[in-house]
């Protein structure tokens, strides 16, 4: 492909750095920066109605991410309770330790139901499993928002969904890199845990890089999303394939070990691309130890999914799919999120001079 077209590309992908507010066409004015609602597939949207919250009570709002050891999840759970402070909410959050622990989930799901809830804002690394337990909740009466998706048909009606766009973010992260190598390279990919954020995340890099015959993905191996397994799996890769010069992982922890991996090897010439605007992975990027990631605001996407979950309570949520914003995020951009330490958690753990 002509460098001129490679350029275009980079510059498209780094270009989407605005967000804006829409009102939808049934009259929703969606919480800022989201976008307006868009439908889910046939047969996969839950009802805003028949709640067992009357208003006549303080709200009570259950958090449950699949993990505590991620610290994304700790930053959309941040949004949730920064929130929840302002308008009164009481809100709380039960997870296990690990991300790989499906029925330590699954379990706390089921506590939950027990303890007079209103609503569940629900992310799974198993949409299977957690589907008998979400039908259960809605059918007690629970509203059900999946947070950190764009799941169109998750396996059981729920009433929103909410997150980004998946596929797109690391569809134009690819791109990005693609102009980075002039369209030339033999890529590395770290997969998440099996399932559908690892089958999206993943599937933009590889449909953004079908574009480029020289793009050439060399292998594939499999992480538990943590730092841990992103090391072992980049050590593994490098050493099986040292002609691999550029990696594309599923998360940022995954790129966070990865990195790490490189320079304990003295690879530090292998790019690597992440997903999700993590605290230390901004900061790596800021430090020049790995190349760029999606940056999916998730202090803000938590913000979002506590008014979508409120405002569906309240009647006035038509359902849907409600897309918060990504940047692609490389070091020409990233102390404009670095600089806004209010959004971020982790509390950022250097110091920087900021305007």
């Amino acid at each position: 492909m002509k460098r001129g077209m490679l350029l275009l590309l980079t510059v498209l992908a780094v270009g989407l750095l605005t967000s804006f507010t829409f009102v939808s066409a049934q009259g929703y004015t969606p919480p800022a920066p989201a976008s307006a609602p868009v439908p889910l597939a046939e047969g996969a949207q839950a009802q805003c109605a028949n709640f067992n919250w009357d208003g006549s009570s303080p709200l009570r709002i259950a958090y449950m991410p699949p993990a505590t050891e991620f610290n994304y999840y700790m930053a959309i759970g941040a949004g949730i309770t920064d929130l929840a402070g302002q308008l009164g909410v009481e809100t709380f959050m039960l997870a296990p330790q690990s991300g790989s622990d499906i029925a330590g989930q699954m379990g706390m799901i089921q506590d939950v139901l027990t303890q007079g809830v209103n609503a569940i804002i629900l992310s799974t690394h198993d949409e299977n499993a957690a589907a008998p337990l979400v039908a259960q909740a809605i059918e007690q009466g629970v509203a059900v928002i999946i947070v950190n998706s764009d799941i169109p048909n998750f396996p059981t009606p729920v009433h929103g969904v909410v997150g980004y766009a998946q596929r797109k973010g690391t569809f134009m992260l690819g791109l990005y890199a693609a102009g980075m190598v002039g369209g030339v390279a033999n890529v590395g990919v770290l997969e998440g845990l099996p399932g559908y954020h690892s089958t999206e995340r993943i599937g933009g890099f590889l449909d953004s890089f079908a574009n480029f015959p020289q793009m050439q993905i060399i292998a594939s191996l499999p992480t538990e999303w943590n730092v841990e397994t992103g090391n072992t799996a980049m050590t593994d890769l490098l050493t099986a394939y040292p002609e691999i010069n550029l990696v594309v992982a599923a998360n940022d922890y995954i790129a966070i070990g990865a990195a790490r991996a490189a320079q304990a090897m003295g690879r530090e010439d292998v790019l690597i691309f992440g997903n999700d605007g993590d605290t230390t992975g901004l900061e790596d990027i800021a430090a020049g130890r790995w190349t760029a990631t999606v940056n999916t605001t998730p202090y803000v996407m938590g913000q979002v999914a506590l008014q979508v979950a409120i405002d569906c309570l309240n009647g006035a949520y038509p359902g849907g799919w409600t897309e918060t914003p990504t940047v692609v995020t490389a070091q020409a951009n990233v102390m404009q999120f670095i600089c806004r330490p209010e959004t971020l958690f982790p509390a950022l753990s250097g110091e920087y001079t900021c305007p």
